[in-house]
C-alpha cells in the first residue's frame, strides 16, 4: 500500500543516513522503525497492566 508521509527534513535525513548505512531503502528503514516502536509500546503497555 502506498501512503504519502510529511516528514521534517532533519528526520527524513537521520533515516536515510541509518538507512543507507544498514544497506535498506528509506522505506525499509521506516518500516523497522515503526514496527520497534510499535513493539516497544505494546511491551510498556502490558508492564502497566495490574496483574492479579
Amino acid at each position: 500500500m502506498a501512503f504519502p508521509l510529511r516528514i521534517e527534513p532533519a528526520i527524513l535525513n537521520a533515516i536515510r543516513q541509518t538507512a543507507s548505512g544498514e544497506l535498506r531503502s528509506i522505506n525499509a528503514q521506516i518500516e523497522i522503525l515503526l514496527k520497534e516502536a510499535l513493539r516497544h509500546r505494546a511491551t510498556a503497555d502490558a508492564a502497566k497492566e495490574p496483574t492479579g
